[in-house]
């Protein structure tokens, strides 16, 4: 995004923190009226599945409307300010996925006392992935974090932020610190089966090598004993051109041939994809494969619940079961 359009949402923003202060009551703000306990608002679908479980009864949860297209994406509007206004936490995914937006949102909904929390920062240094994020979050840093932010699609390092949930829940909440306790347990221990269940499906595969949508997978590829090659698209949303295709190809087709490629839901109308798996076939990788592969970026709030991240994430393994060899 170039200045001028960075210049047009920070004027947006003002906007927003102008229409919140004009709002009438709590009423209006999206909060159950008679639900005690702590007002959690997160950044993206993952967390809204990890929070659920975490928070059972004991405090409420909310996904910020914005983010039905991802915390790369999300522009908020009033609706997401005036969520905020009265939350309590606002849990977000950090390691620069979402940029500045959290800060800009939170000083519009004029909740001084909201908590933004980031909880990638909870992960040991030594579990991160270097990687570079191409999106463009409407800051002064949009593309180079350094860190892969992806974090949430390893169960491992998942599991750290589960932990950061029900730890800010514990704080906020000292009444039900053991039920905290016990749902983060339970679901802690949901994620470290899913782990064992998936490395169970694929342990057979000889051929472990493809080449991903969009570089995003690199925590799922190391908990899986996966081996990335290459990604269809640098920058998401972006066909690649035919230098950067006809490179991926010649990679693609040596020997041994990488022959999974991924595609993702959420770029349904690109043909990269299914291009390279063509040439390949053309070339005589007679099985190569196409492969849908979700990085659980974007949902709506009708989509979600409480087990939507670990069956998005074992339609995941199943797809690549299938496909492998």
């Amino acid at each position: 995004m170039v200045r001028t359009g960075r210049g047009r949402w920070r004027a947006g923003l003002l906007g927003l923190a102008l229409s919140v202060a004009g709002c009438g009551g709590p009423a209006d703000d999206g909060w159950p009226a008679d639900k005690a306990g702590p007002k959690v608002v997160v950044s993206f679908a993952p967390l809204y599945c990890f929070a659920l479980n975490v928070a059972g009864d004991d405090a409420v949860v909310r996904l910020l409307p914005a983010a039905a297209g991802g915390a790369h994406h999300f522009q908020p509007t009033d609706r997401d300010a005036l969520l905020l206004r009265r939350a309590d936490l606002f849990l977000v995914n950090g390691l620069g996925l979402e940029g500045g937006k959290p800060a800009q949102v939170k000083k519009a909904s004029g909740n001084a006392n909201l908590k933004v929390v980031e909880l990638g920062g909870r992960i040991p240094e030594k579990l991160l992935r270097q990687g570079v994020c191409h999106h463009d979050h409407g800051d002064d840093d949009p593309h180079d974090h350094g860190t892969d932010p992806h974090v949430w699609l390893g169960p491992d390092t998942a599991v750290y932020l589960v932990q950061g949930i029900r730890d800010e829940l514990k704080a906020a909440d000292p009444a039900h610190e053991a039920d905290y306790d016990r749902r983060a347990a339970a679901y802690v221990a949901k994620l470290r089966k899913l782990k064992a269940d998936g490395l169970d499906m694929l342990k057979d595969k000889r051929d472990r090598r493809l080449v991903t949508f969009h570089d995003s997978m690199a925590y799922f590829a190391h908990d899986f004993d996966l081996k990335i090659e290459g990604v269809v698209q640098k920058v998401p949303g972006t066909e690649p051109n035919d230098k950067y295709l006809k490179d991926l190809i010649r990679k693609c087709s040596g020997n041994p041939p990488v022959r999974v490629i991924c595609a993702e839901p959420q770029y349904a109308n690109s043909g990269a994809g299914r291009e390279l798996v063509k040439t390949l076939q053309y070339k005589g990788v007679a099985d190569a494969a196409l492969v849908e592969l979700d990085p659980l970026e974007t949902a709506t709030a009708e989509q979600l619940d409480a087990g939507w991240y670990e069956a998005r994430m074992r339609a995941n393994l199943d797809a690549l079961a299938k496909a492998m060899r």
